[in-house]
């Protein structure tokens, strides 16, 4: 009851925790006490404050930083905009230089955590204006170079990563209080690179900085299943990824790295020619808050390559249609996939526009690989050739798209499936992923929004085709097909 001891000392508790993980925000003090972590993720958000203070801003700002980092987001931006018009304060603030950027910075951090890019790299900015200390600087330019990197804005992001390095450089902060957000910013920045060497690098910097950190161990381990891709090592990376997303470590993940995660288990199938598996991947997703994470680009790369270029347009005009909603990074590689579904439409005017598009963001964001990759080469860069003739504006990005393309666009001859289950749907293909991990029937059905017996009909229906009569043996069934 409010007012007991035990209340009493709960609420001091909290209020500890708060104070000491504010402080520890920014390097230099050492980093968050993982059970405050926890305990703030489970606190409720206070109302906001009839006039905001050092004291006020703290404890919000240590609120919105754990719900980031324990994946508590279940009230998405409005926990946000429960304080915040854009990215002004609603209520009058009576706040030191210091205590303002470490709010805006936690409020960056949090729509980081959301996938809510142009908020956060505004948050980032805001919060440097007032950073008065070399840790709020360093603090301020990780959000930044996050809400960036999330935003497909390479340029911007390196040159913040290197600003933040600087500053870390100099102060000579212990590598374990390397800001998780700069960490991913160059995980995103070496993945749209195609850079394997330094996406491997970043993977192991961050490992060794976040050994004790379950959270930052889970998307050190996604960045590698990356790196598997990129190297051509796609059995390998399917295994890792399944572990990843239906083991238990998943219960210690940020929901950006596990949408990630799946993006990079459908272009594993996709990169094998199973177009059909990737969609099934795909099929219990929707695009989440932003399109940090875009789930129809990554329907729109299988359905492209199966001929299904008008289900294409379909499953994209919603992306389109969000404009500056949809965040560039996933933005563009959506226009390079309608540009070509309308060219073999016979649709050339709106293939052109789509095109233009695109490469009017790249030139102006920087070019990056991954938009291209599994497109197919010829056609890609007949399109581009053609419109890069009509716009001399973007006539320069030839040579550094056309050395991309090479590297990792597929060839136009590429071959069928190489396997597949016979006769499985997509539906029953996506049921059949979640089989080989450690959730029962029951926790499927409630994971999907279906009922039991739907799931135990579905069941039935796989173990028919594959001619089993259990669990165990369908996921050894699968695992020779899958070989």
């Amino acid at each position: 009851m409010p007012g007991t001891p035990s209340s009493i000392d709960a609420r001091a508790a909290l209020r500890a925790a708060a104070v000491t993980t504010a402080t520890r925000l920014a390097p230099g003090r050492g980093i968050p006490i993982p059970r405050h972590l926890a305990l703030l993720a489970e606190a409720e958000l206070p109302p906001p404050p009839a006039v905001w203070t050092d004291s006020t801003a703290q404890t919000v700002a240590a609120l919105l930083s754990a719900r980031a980092r324990r994946d508590a987001l279940g009230d998405g931006s409005d926990a946000v905009r429960l304080y915040f018009d854009d990215v002004r304060l609603k209520r009058p603030a009576a706040l030191s230089y210091g205590g303002r950027a470490l709010l805006l910075a936690s409020a960056g951090e949090y729509c980081g955590a959301v996938g809510s890019a142009q908020h956060t790299a505004r948050f980032g900015a805001e919060a440097l204006l007032f950073a008065d200390t070399p840790a709020l600087r360093y603090r301020a330019l990780s959000v930044i170079a996050l809400g960036h990197a999330i935003n497909g804005e390479y340029t911007a992001t390196e040159g913040a990563l290197a600003a933040a390095r600087e500053i870390f450089t100099a102060a000579r902060w212990p590598i374990e209080e390397t800001a998780y957000l700069a960490f991913f910013a160059e995980i995103l920045s070496a993945s749209a690179r195609c850079d394997v060497e330094g996406l491997t690098a970043v993977t192991e910097a961050m490992a060794r900085a976040r050994r004790d950190d379950p959270y930052g161990a889970y998307t050190a381990r996604a960045a590698g299943v990356m790196t598997k891709l990129l190297r051509h090592r796609f059995a390998d990376g399917r295994a890792e990824a399944r572990e990843l997303l239906h083991g238990c470590l998943r219960s210690a993940s940020h929901r950006m790295v596990r949408h990630f995660l799946v993006g990079i288990l459908s272009d594993l199938y996709v990169a094998q020619g199973d177009d059909l598996q990737a969609l099934a991947v795909l099929a219990p997703y929707d695009n989440p808050e932003g399109h940090g994470i875009c789930f129809s680009t990554q329907r729109a790369t299988a359905l492209l390559r199966l001929g299904r270029e008008r289900e294409l347009l379909v499953e994209t005009d919603a992306c389109v249609a969000s404009e500056t909603e949809h965040c560039l990074r996933t933005f563009t590689p959506v226009l390079l996939r309608r540009a070509l579904a309308q060219q073999r439409l016979g649709n050339t005017r709106r293939a052109h526009q789509s095109m233009e598009a695109a490469l009017l963001i790249m030139e102006r964001t920087g070019t990056w690989a991954t938009p291209f990759l599994m497109l197919p080469h010829d056609e890609t860069r007949r399109l581009m050739k053609d419109v890069m003739a009509l716009n001399p504006e973007v006539r320069h990005l030839a040579a550094p798209l056309e050395a991309i393309l090479a590297r990792v666009a597929a060839p136009d001859s590429e071959s069928t499936p190489t396997w597949a289950v016979p006769g499985l749907t997509p539906t029953e293909r996506a049921l059949a992923s979640l089989l080989e991990g450690p959730l029962s029937l029951a926790e499927i059905a409630r994971e999907r929004g279906v009922s039991l017996n739907t799931v135990k009909s579905q069941v039935r229906s796989i173990y028919l085709k594959l001619g089993v009569s259990g669990r165990a043996e369908a996921i050894e069934q699968l695992n020779v097909v899958d070989a």
